[in-house]
C-alpha cells in the first residue's frame, strides 16, 4: 500500500476524521456541497493556556509549531507510480484479522517475517500525542504496522480532494482549446463527425426480405428452371471402351491399345527422319532385336504407298498377345493419405509457449556465444567473443555489470542454487567464478568465504593428478582455475558445489569435477571412447552424462559403473539437455537433425527430427513447462511441445509448435544459444549478430 492510497483510505469523504493538533483536537465532517465544517473541543489538558485558533492557523502557520514546520526544507514528493515505495508486507488481500492471535502480521519481499511491535498503553500514547506537535499529522498503517507522517503538501491535497477539487492546484480544467488543423487554404472540406450507427446495425428490411424469399421457395412458389442435359452430337460407333461392358462371370477388362504412328511413319516425312546410306549400314552391324522394326521412306504422293510388307505378320503377334497374355485387375487399396498421419492436438490447447519478439539485449560487440539464466529469473548472464561477460536485468534489459576478459568467452553458466549468485566462465584455458555481486549482505559474505582460496602447501598433489591450479582472482573478484588444455563448457550439480569441466583435447583428463567448498578437483575414474562433446549432470540423481560425437554414455558416479550407452546415429553430437524428470534426453546434431530418447524404453532415438537444414548449435528444456528449444545456425531458433507422462504404457507426445525468426546471420553462424526461463514460458536466444533477444507468449 502506497503513501498516497494510505492517505485517501485513511480520508474517506463518508467517515469523520479525527485530527489531532498539539494539544487539541477537532471532530471534521464533510458536508454535502464539498466545504469542511471544524467543530474545535479547547481542552486544555497541560495547563499551560494556550489556547489555538482552529485548524486555520494551522494552515496559514500562525500557530506555535508552525515556525518549527516553516523553518525546515520540505522535499516535495512525486505521486507518480515510479516513485512509489514497494509494500513491506507482502500478503496481499488476505485479511489482518488472520494475524490478531499471531506474533506477526505478515511477511516481507525475503519472506521473513513482519513482527507486531509493542502496543504502547493507551495513557503513555495519549501523553505522547499532547508532548508531540506533528501528531495531527501522523496515521497508523495497519498494514504495515508503523506510523506515516504526512507533509504539508500531502495535507493540502487531502484538502482539496475533500472539496471535490483536482489534486493538484496548477491543474486548469478550462484549457483553451487547440485547433491542430490548418483551415486556411484548404481545398477539401475536412469533416471529423462520426460514423453513423446504420452502418453498423445489419438491415432489418434486408433480413424481412430474405425471409420472405426463403419462404416462397419452400411452398414452391419460387421454381429454378432446370435446364435438360444436353446429348453430345457425336458418339462412338462401336461403344466406349472405357466403360465395362455387362458380362456374365470374370469382368470385363478392355485390351491394351497399340502404339498410334509417329512422324516417321509418315508418306512423306521430313528429311530429318530419313536415314542416310551411313544410317542403313550401321543397323547391319545390330543385332536383330536392336534393329529398328520400321526404315520411313518418302513418296511423292500417298497412292504411290505400297502395301505394308508386315502387316499381316504384325496383326498375327498382336492377336496372339491378346489371346495369350492374361489380363488380371489389380484392386488397389485406396488409402487417405491424411488418416495416416498421427492425431495430434491443436496449437491452441498447448498453449502457452513463445511465439513473438519482447525484448531485444544490446551491447555485444560480437557474436554472443553463451547465455544462461539464474534461478530466479531476474538476472541473465552472457558470453561473447569480444571478450566481455555481462549481467542484464531480464524484464527491463539494463545491463548491471560488465567484466572485461580479454580473451572470447566459450561458455557461461549460473550456479543453480539462489543463494549463491556465482557465475561460471570459461575463457581458453581458465575457467572463472566470479562473484555477480547480487544478494543481500549475509549472501554476499558468505561468498567472500567461499570464493577465497588459501595458498597451496607443498605436500599438495592435486596439482600432480588433474593439473588444474586454484587461484585467488583480486582483479575480477573470484577464483581463477588454470587448466592444461583449452576448456569448452561448464555445467553444475544440482546442489552447486560440485561442477564439471571439459577440455575436448585433455585425453584421459578430458572431463574434470571440481568442488567448491573445498577447493579440489578430480578426474571421473571412467574410459573415454572418443572426443567428448557434452557434458551434464542428472537433474535427481548422482548419474552423470558424456556425450561424443556418436553415443552417448551415462556413469553412475557412487557406484563407478556404466549405466547406459545410446546410439544417436547422426552425423556429430552437438549439445544434449536432460528432461527435468530425468527419464528423457533430446540431442542436437550437426546434420540439423534433433533426436529424442527414451532411456526406459530403448538404447536408440524414440523420435529423429529433420527440422533444421543447418547445424544445431543448442538444445534446451524448460524446467516446469513441457517445452524444449533447438537453436541452428540458419537463424531459426524451434519450439516443441514434449509431454512426458507418468504412465509407463504411454509414449511421450512431440508437437511442433513454432518456428521463431529475427536473427541475421554472420560469418555463416545464425543463433549460437538458447535458454528458457527458469518459470515463465520464455525464450532466450544469442545470436551472432551480437543481439540477445527474449520470446513470449
Amino acid at each position: 500500500m502506497t503513501r498516497f492510497s494510505l492517505m485517501i483510505h485513511q480520508v474517506n469523504l463518508d467517515q469523520k476524521i479525527v485530527i489531532y493538533l498539539g494539544k487539541r483536537y477537532m471532530d471534521v465532517f464533510v458536508s454535502s456541497d464539498g466545504e469542511d465544517s471544524f467543530d474545535a473541543k479547547s481542552d486544555n489538558v497541560s495547563g499551560n493556556g494556550a489556547s489555538g485558533s482552529g485548524i486555520d492557523d494551522v494552515e496559514h502557520g500562525k500557530g506555535d509549531d508552525a515556525g518549527s514546520d516553516d523553518s525546515r526544507t520540505v522535499v516535495e514528493e512525486s505521486d507518480s507510480s515510479e516513485d512509489e515505495v514497494a509494500p513491506r508486507n507482502t500478503v496481499g488481500d488476505v485479511p489482518l484479522e488472520w494475524y490478531k492471535d499471531e506474533e506477526h502480521i505478515g511477511y516481507d519481499l525475503a519472506g521473513k517475517k513482519i513482527k507486531k511491535k509493542e502496543k504502547q498503553d493507551k495513557l503513555d500514547s495519549f501523553l505522547a500525542s499532547v508532548d508531540d506537535s506533528k501528531n495531527w499529522r501522523r496515521i497508523y498503517d495497519e498494514y504495515n504496522d508503523e506510523e506515516v507522517e504526512l507533509t504539508k503538501d500531502e495535507v493540502k491535497l487531502v484538502k482539496r480532494l475533500l472539496k471535490g477539487k483536482a489534486p493538484h492546484a496548477d491543474f486548469d480544467p478550462h484549457a483553451p482549446y487547440v485547433d491542430w488543423f490548418s483551415w486556411d487554404d484548404s481545398k477539401h472540406p475536412l469533416s471529423s463527425a462520426p460514423e453513423p450507427k446504420r452502418r453498423f446495425i445489419p438491415s432489418k428490411w434486408e433480413s424481412k426480405k430474405v425471409v420472405q424469399y426463403v419462404r416462397a421457395i419452400r411452398k414452391g412458389l419460387i421454381k429454378f428452371d432446370e435446364k435438360p442435359k444436353e446429348e453430345p452430337s457425336a458418339y462412338l460407333l462401336w461403344g466406349d471402351d472405357s466403360t465395362a461392358i455387362d458380362r456374365q462371370g470374370l469382368a470385363y477388362i478392355p485390351a491394351p491399345k497399340p502404339k498410334l504412328p509417329g512422324h516417321d511413319e509418315s508418306y512423306n516425312p521430313s528429311l530429318e527422319y530419313i536415314p542416310t546410306q551411313e544410317d542403313l549400314n550401321s543397323y547391319q552391324l545390330m543385332f536383330e532385336e536392336d534393329r529398328p522394326k520400321f526404315i520411313p521412306k518418302r513418296f511423292t504422293s500417298l497412292r504411290n504407298v505400297p502395301a505394308y510388307e508386315k502387316a499381316v505378320k504384325e496383326n498375327f503377334e498382336r492377336c496372339m498377345d491378346l489371346y495369350l497374355c492374361a489380363r488380371v485387375r489389380k484392386k488397389r487399396i485406396n488409402i487417405d493419405p491424411e488418416s495416416l498421419k498421427p492425431k495430434l492436438p491443436s496449437r491452441k490447447d498447448l498453449r502457452p509457449y513463445p511465439t513473438s519478439c519482447y525484448l531485444e539485449y544490446k551491447g555485444h560487440k560480437g557474436p554472443v556465444v553463451s547465455i544462461s539464466t539464474d534461478s530466479t529469473g531476474q538476472w541473465i548472464a552472457s558470453g561473447s567473443s569480444d571478450g566481455t561477460v555481462r549481467i542484464w536485468e531480464v524484464e527491463t534489459g539494463r545491463c548491471i555489470r560488465i567484466w572485461e576478459l580479454g580473451e572470447s568467452v566459450r561458455h557461461v553458466s549460473w550456479n543453480p542454487m539462489p543463494e549463491r549468485p556465482i557465475l561460471a566462465v570459461c575463457m581458453g584455458e581458465d575457467v572463472y567464478l566470479l562473484n555477480s555481486g547480487l544478494g543481500n549482505a549475509e549472501e554476499q559474505n558468505s561468498l567472500e568465504e567461499l570464493l577465497s582460496v588459501e595458498t597451496p602447501s607443498a605436500d599438495d598433489s592435486d596439482h600432480d593428478k588433474t593439473n588444474v591450479n586454484w587461484v585467488q582472482d583480486d582483479k575480477n573478484g573470484g577464483i581463477r582455475l588454470k587448466h592444461f588444455k583449452t576448456v569448452s563448457s561448464v555445467e553444475w550439480h544440482r546442489k552447486g558445489d560440485y561442477f564439471s569441466t571439459l577440455m575436448p583435447s585433455g585425453q584421459s583428463k578430458a572431463v574434470l569435477i571440481h568442488l567448491l567448498s573445498k577447493k579440489q578437483t578430480q578426474r571421473i575414474p571412467f574410459k573415454l571412447h572418443g572426443l567428448p562433446v557434452s557434458t551434464a549432470f542428472h537433474p535427481s540423481r548422482s548419474a552423470f552424462f558424456i556425450s561424443t560425437k556418436k553415443n552417448i554414455r551415462v556413469y553412475d558416479l557412487l557406484n563407478q559403473k556404466l549405466i547406459k550407452k545410446l546410439e544417436t546415429g547422426v552425423r556429430e553430437v552437438s549439445s544434449i539437455a536432460i528432461h527435468p524428470g530425468g527419464d528423457n534426453l533430446i540431442v542436437g546434431s550437426r546434420d540439423g537433425k534433433l533426436c529424442w530418447f527414451d532411456m526406459d524404453l530403448s538404447s536408440q532415438p524414440y523420435r529423429v527430427l529433420n527440422c533444421h537444414p543447418k547445424d544445431i548449435n543448442k538444445v534446451a528444456f524448460h524446467r516446469s513447462y513441457p517445452l524444449f528449444a533447438s537453436s541452428s545456425d540458419d537463424c531459426t531458433a524451434y519450439v516443441f511441445h514434449g509431454m512426458v507422462y507418468s504412465d509407463l504404457n504411454q509414449n511421450p507426445l512431440i508437437v511442433p509448435l513454432e518456428i521463431l525468426r529475427g536473427h541475421a546471420s554472420e560469418n555463416g553462424r545464425g543463433v549460437m544459444d538458447c535458454k528458457f526461463h527458469p518459470r515463465q514460458p520464455w525464450l532466450f536466444t544469442a545470436g551472432a549478430d551480437s543481439v540477445i533477444k527474449l520470446y513470449c507468449h
